[in-house]
């Protein structure tokens, strides 16, 4: 069972939704898993749903599944591009991953109207604007 199993304590990750124009010029946005540490993180899963409350309405989105086999140290990847007409909704992402052969678990959340553009800082390893969370 869950309660069961020890899950480390998770330092040196964070998740990014940062913004770069494409070729024309239009402002793209995409999520980013950010390794900030000095070892590699392997077989990685990435959940990631929305939900909340839009026009009244209750929305939920698709689950969608990321697997990675390796993050390396000192690195990033791109987890899904993200659109921003959900930014008014929390966006979830549930992170679990090994270091040698112990399990490390997170879930991060971007809680709605969070993503704007009041609060892009510069996030150095992407060398991009965006919102983190840590």
């Amino acid at each position: 069972m869950k309660k069961d199993i020890d899950f480390g304590t998770v330092e040196g990750i964070s998740l990014a939704i940062a913004t770069k124009e494409n070729e024309l010029g239009e402002p793209v946005w995409n999520v980013y898993l950010l390794n900030k540490n000095p070892h590699p993180l392997e077989n990685v899963l990435v959940t990631s749903k929305g939900y909340g409350v839009m026009e009244g309405n209750e929305v939920k989105t698709s689950v969608l599944r990321h697997m990675f086999e390796r993050v390396e140290a000192k690195s990033f990847v791109k987890i899904e591009p993200i659109d921003p007409a959900i930014f008014h909704i929390n966006n979830e992402y549930w992170v679990s991953y090994y270091i040698e052969k112990q399990i490390f678990d997170k879930k991060f959340v971007f809680v709605p109207d969070s993503i704007t553009e009041e609060h892009l800082i510069e996030i150095s390893m992407l060398q991009m604007q965006g919102v983190l969370h840590s």
